[in-house]
């Protein structure tokens, strides 16, 4: 007898921020865990997730996830109290957290969330340090895309 196929999709990729990269110069990644409820968890896998406007900030040597948006599901339990923008602790090391410390305090780096994942049964967050781009290095982002968008066209097109 043939192996039954599982529907399982290939991609752990829950939510994305594809603003970040055009909004800040991105440049050091970081992975977290992240402490979750039940409720949460729930909404995660259902695909209620929205962190386009979030961000990492650190307060007492600990790190939390301010502004991600989990809607909670109707039919979840009635007993807890769900708030969809709550701080989420982040699971860090110490010299990790020492490191954005550093970073963000000394030298002015941003801490922007740019995907949450699954790896293996855990909820992860990706986010980098950044920099904020003024308008000038925008447009020059865009023109530089144009360009090489512009050579793959001619070199195609020479072959």
């Amino acid at each position: 007898m043939a192996k039954k196929k599982s529907k399982k999709s290939n991609s752990n990729t829950i939510a994305l921020n594809k603003k970040a990269r055009h909004n800040y110069t991105l440049s050091d990644k970081f992975e977290a865990g992240m402490s979750l409820q039940g409720w949460e968890i729930k909404s995660i896998r259902s695909g209620k997730v929205n962190i386009s406007d979030c961000y990492v900030h650190l307060k007492d040597r600990e790190a939390y996830l301010v502004g991600a948006e989990i809607q909670p599901l109707t039919a979840a339990s009635s007993h807890v109290i769900c708030e969809p923008t709550r701080p989420r602790k982040l699971l860090l090391n110490r010299r990790e957290l020492d490191k954005l410390v550093g970073a963000v305090e000394r030298n002015g780096y941003s801490l922007i969330a740019t995907a949450m994942y699954w790896k293996q049964c855990w909820v992860k967050l990706e986010f980098h340090l950044g920099k904020g781009k003024k308008d000038h290095d925008k447009r020059a982002d865009i023109k530089d895309r144009e360009w090489k968008v512009e050579q793959g066209r001619m070199m195609k097109h020479k072959q």
